[in-house]
């Protein structure tokens, strides 16, 4: 498969995100950009596990304004990135693929972006006993 880096967010773009992320992997990298779940895992089916990967929250209105507190994933009809990161780790152990080089988490939705975080930490000290 292809190198490439992927980008997960309902609106923003990779420059969008450079303004305030000051990260130069943003302006630095050519992006396919994904919408939504069903996009993040075709993506993923068709070209395979990108070598960068950056990850918003929240893919739908619905899932504002859960910034503090539990979030209930349960709750929302559409995904959100924490449902696609934890799909991409699942499907690496079940194909015996490694995650992505680079994860970048660009949420601005704390408590999101330490779910997604946190699911891939539980990762690495699992499966790779960092």
């Amino acid at each position: 498969m292809t190198k490439y880096c992927l980008f997960l967010d309902d609106c923003r773009t990779p420059e969008d995100v450079f303004l305030y992320t000051k990260n130069s992997l943003y302006l630095s990298e050519k992006w396919m950009i994904v919408r939504n779940y069903d996009q993040f895992i075709l993506a993923i089916n068709n070209y395979g596990i990108p070598y960068v990967l950056s990850f918003d929250h929240d893919l739908e209105s619905s899932h504002y304004g859960h910034q503090q507190g539990e979030i209930p994933y349960d709750q929302f009809a559409e995904k959100t990135g924490y449902h696609c990161a934890k799909w991409l780790i699942d499907y690496c152990i079940n194909n015996n693929k490694d995650v992505p080089q680079v994860v970048l988490i660009h949420s601005m939705n704390f408590n999101g972006s330490r779910n997604i975080e946190s699911l891939f930490r539980t990762y690495e000290k699992i499966y790779r006993g960092t």
